[in-house]
């Protein structure tokens, strides 16, 4: 069997910044085992494994350690493929998803904008350790759905953020996203998940979910920019649409190949 297989750094015009994602195209569904092992083999923090259907193409997300509900910057890669390196002949493509519903991306000119659920996070009070685990003074802390949002007072405290990876991975949470007002941009972000095994994850759509809304309410502002500020870093155009939210990005492809079986 010969898998098709393409990597594309997402969330940047170019290659060696953003966020490197694996994309499979298969003709229909193989075992789990199998798709773990590929994306551990690929060793990214994820691999978005398409099946064409009529509507679209169902996607599945694997980091090299377990299958993810959401990810962003992989539906944004395996929408980049489909646009630019395989003649997709709409400007929309419908994903459908296991656990996310139906995730449509569009195409905007070099932009690609993804329509996801937004996850506005819930005060909460700090879980214990985390201050200590990621190593800064925390304003507030949030849950969402799968992460803890944390924030912090200014963007260089974001940057200078040095995490205890392994007591992060002790936390109960999918992810841990830090936060401040940017200098740059309307915001910055960082995201560690070491639970799923993905230390630091470069840009991270998903976390979006839970940052547009949070900030879109502090800034009292709907369209907003974002940099995720990573060693290799990302920006994100951003719009908060109530019960969704509207990701945008570029992405430039690395490899294209095959994986052989």
């Amino acid at each position: 069997m010969k898998i098709p297989l393409y990597q594309v750094d997402a969330f940047t015009s170019r290659v060696f910044a953003g966020n490197p994602a694996a994309v499979c195209i298969l003709e229909a569904w193989i075992e789990d085992h199998l798709l773990q092992a590929i994306a551990a083999e690929n060793n990214l923090s994820e691999t978005a494994f398409l099946v064409p259907n009529d509507a679209g193409f169902e996607i599945r997300w694997f980091t090299p350690a377990v299958e993810v509900a959401l990810c962003g910057h992989a539906t944004l890669a395996s929408s980049y493929v489909q646009f630019f390196c395989r003649d997709w002949p709409a400007d929309t493509i419908r994903f459908q998803t296991r656990k996310s519903g139906h995730l449509l991306v569009t195409r905007r000119g070099d932009l690609l904008e993804m329509d996801f659920p937004a996850r506005p996070p819930e005060a909460m009070a700090p879980l214990p350790g985390l201050a200590q685990a990621l190593g800064v003074r925390i304003k507030e802390v949030y849950r969402s759905q799968e992460d803890v949002l944390v924030t912090l007072g200014s963007e260089q405290e974001v940057l200078e953020a040095r995490p205890d990876f392994a007591a992060l991975q002790r936390l109960e949470s999918r992810g841990i996203i830090i936060t401040a007002p940017g200098s740059r941009s309307d915001f910055v972000s960082r995201f560690f998940a070491p639970a799923v095994g993905v230390a630091e994850d470069p840009v991270t759509g998903s976390a979006h979910c839970v940052l547009i809304p949070y900030w879109s309410k502090i800034l009292g502002k709907k369209e907003l920019h974002a940099l995720q500020v990573s060693r290799r870093g990302g920006e994100l155009w951003c719009r908060d649409a109530g019960e969704r939210v509207k990701i945008s990005g570029q992405a430039a492809l690395y490899l294209q190949g095959h994986i052989t079986l």
